[in-house]
């Protein structure tokens, strides 16, 4: 049955069951090979994409309900200048590297909506990104480090006048 999908800014049309999983659509008929397949129940976050601007795990999700906008982590910067990517990098983050894709996706749907998390924050919104190598501690530097980045200063131009 075709569908028509916009994944990374781009529509396209696949002609796949509608119960295919998503993560297999994005990584076999579209060959977007950055999304990885991990546990097949949704329960690591590997497979981890953003639909509608919200995280979800794409190896439970049929392709007949993705019916948002999709981003896979292609999508979330052709170049690597995310302010995550960059800061998984400064970081030095992946070890065995598998898990990284989901990860960071988690972590932009959290700096998306709370662009200054705490420890807490970031703990909720990682919950379920599991990690076999155990980098959480440098993950959550990671995104503490891509927050700081994208920080708007709070000062106003009359207050630091008023300051000087």
């Amino acid at each position: 049955m075709p569908f028509t999908l916009n994944v990374n800014g781009k529509t396209t049309t696949v002609d796949v069951p509608g119960d295919m999983p998503l993560l297999w659509v994005i990584r076999d008929v579209l060959n977007l090979k950055g999304t990885k397949f991990g546990c097949g129940i949704g329960q690591c976050g590997a497979c981890t994409v953003h639909l509608n601007g919200r995280p979800v795990r794409s190896c439970s999700t049929p392709v007949k309900a993705a019916t948002s906008a999709i981003v896979t982590i292609e999508g979330l910067s052709p170049d690597g200048s995310h302010p995550l990517q960059q800061a998984w990098q400064e970081v030095d983050v992946p070890q065995c590297g598998y898990c990284q894709s989901g990860q960071i996706m988690s972590a932009a749907a959290l700096l998306a909506s709370n662009p200054r998390p705490s420890d807490a924050d970031i703990n909720t919104a990682m919950n379920g990104n599991l990690c076999r190598c155990g980098t959480y501690v440098r993950i959550r530097e990671a995104i503490k480090r891509a927050a700081a980045m994208t920080a708007r200063p709070t000062t106003t131009t009359a207050s630091r006048g008023a300051a000087e």
